[in-house]
């Protein structure tokens, strides 16, 4: 390639580079270049030392993909992490989560609790983040301090929410927030009904119409428990997904999150509308919701991300764990040892992602012209060796505790496992804070 007119910003030369795109590809000692925060070159070692650059860092041992994408969760919800544990999902919401968000949800808790979120997300080497939760304006004003890269979701239900005093009002918010950072350059804003038995036809209707006025995705929690859809079936003689794709919500820019429960007719529904899936293991699992059938999906070419839901129900923001279990669970469901290779999960936690939110054009994997959203795994420790695939290794083998550096739109936003941008010991303070205050409230 030869030299542009203007020096690199930063040359990054890793052990291995997987751009995810073309699919499969482990690059080995290759660089790759940023100016302006995108992606300007990538090229073989010796040829990369020829380019001029402003900034060369060598990164000996360490495996650089795109940024994790974590694709659905509720960011401020890290302030109830363990507050409610080992519960039925509909039993952990009435009974525990809900009155505990009218009690606690307003505007400084989204803050502290959203910032929390990001400063564990960005050091378990997620660049990018999907959150539905109240308050939406706040957690829009903690990405665009961080440097972090999000879909901001607004919830939409038929009751008053924090900050919301009916679902008229959620829309209002969305509608001007969309229109306020239409031109963000890491912020997109999405609508976000709850879920089937939270949200009426009307209301959806309105969601379906705002939605294609702005071109703007939607997520929603859907068929996450046999008995959502048997209830709804009960009372409406309609599986939740039905009920959607009759009101026209489903779509290349709908966004079904968990899906545990998958008929024949539901695949061709998602299929037929290039809807994609967030499929959120760990929280299924713990919540005993079920199993989303990945390999099925994705076999029949729907499109599968991957998301870690909200701290109350995981417990953590961890997107490689989650992706590893992600790929055991495909497995076992599928009844295939074949099913969801540590490639193809490295995909569902990247440019899946990116795809699910209508920014693969953006970020999602390693090619020229993208973002720099990068993030760089440690292989070099005594539980990584040997490396023969280092893919495999990073899949299977490799905890968030390995990831060293991450950089969104070329900034670095964690540099040798430190946060460039926000105070880790203030933020754990506050955390304990918070859980001080509710612990002492419950005694």
């Amino acid at each position: 390639m030869p030299h542009s007119a203007a020096p690199l910003d930063l040359l990054l030369l890793p052990d291995w580079l997987v751009p995810v795109e073309p699919a499969g590809v482990v690059l080995q000692q290759h660089g790759i270049g940023i100016r302006d925060g995108l992606i300007a070159y990538i090229g073989p070692r010796a040829e990369a030392l020829r380019q001029p650059a402003i900034e060369v860092r060598e990164l000996p041992g360490m495996l650089l993909s795109p940024g994790l994408i974590n694709a659905h969760g509720h960011a401020a919800m890290t302030l109830f992490r363990g507050l409610a544990d080992d519960l039925p999902l509909m039993t952990w919401l009435q009974d525990h989560i809900w009155p505990a968000e009218a009690k606690w949800v307003d505007e400084d808790f989204v803050r502290d609790g959203t910032d929390l979120a990001i400063a564990e997300q960005l050091k378990g080497g997620i660049t990018c983040f999907s959150d539905m939760y109240f308050f939406p304006k706040v957690a829009c004003e903690r990405v665009h301090n961080s440097g972090i890269r999000a879909q901001i979701t607004v919830p939409v239900l038929d009751f008053p929410i924090p900050g919301a005093r009916n679902s008229d009002e959620s829309l209002h918010i969305g509608i001007e927030l969309f229109n306020d950072l239409a031109h963000h350059d890491r912020i997109k804003i999405a609508m976000g009904p709850h879920a089937p038995y939270t949200v009426s036809d009307e209301n959806l209707e309105k969601i379906r119409v705002i939605a294609d006025e702005l071109d703007a995705m939607i997520q929603m929690h859907v068929h996450e428990t046999a008995f959502e859809v048997h209830e709804a079936v009960q009372q409406r003689q309609e599986r939740p997904l039905a009920r959607l794709q009759r009101l026209g919500l489903l779509g290349p820019r709908f966004q079904a999150v968990h899906m545990t429960q998958i008929s024949d007719d539901d695949l061709a529904m998602l299929v037929e509308s290039n809807s994609s899936v967030i499929h959120c293991p760990e929280s299924n699992l713990k919540l005993a919701s079920g199993f989303c059938p990945v390999e099925r999906l994705w076999q029949a070419g729907v499109n599968v991300a991957i998301g870690t839901d909200g701290a109350a129900s995981n417990n953590d923001l961890d997107l490689l764990g989650e992706t590893r279990t992600a790929a055991l669970l495909a497995k076992a469901v599928a009844g295939s040892a074949t099913a969801l290779d540590a490639h193809r999960a490295l995909r569902m936690a990247t440019l899946n992602g990116a795809r699910a939110m209508g920014i693969d054009d953006h970020t999602g994997s390693l090619q020229i012209g993208k973002a720099a959203d990068m993030v760089a795994f440690d292989l070099s420790g005594l539980a990584q060796q040997p490396v023969y695939d280092p893919v495999s290794q990073l899949i299977y083998a490799t905890g968030r505790d390995c990831v060293t550096h991450v950089w969104v739109a070329g900034k670095q936003l964690l540099q040798d496992k430190r946060l460039t941008r926000m105070d880790e010991e203030a933020l754990t303070r506050t955390a304990k804070a918070w859980g001080n205050r509710i612990s002492a409230a419950k005694a």
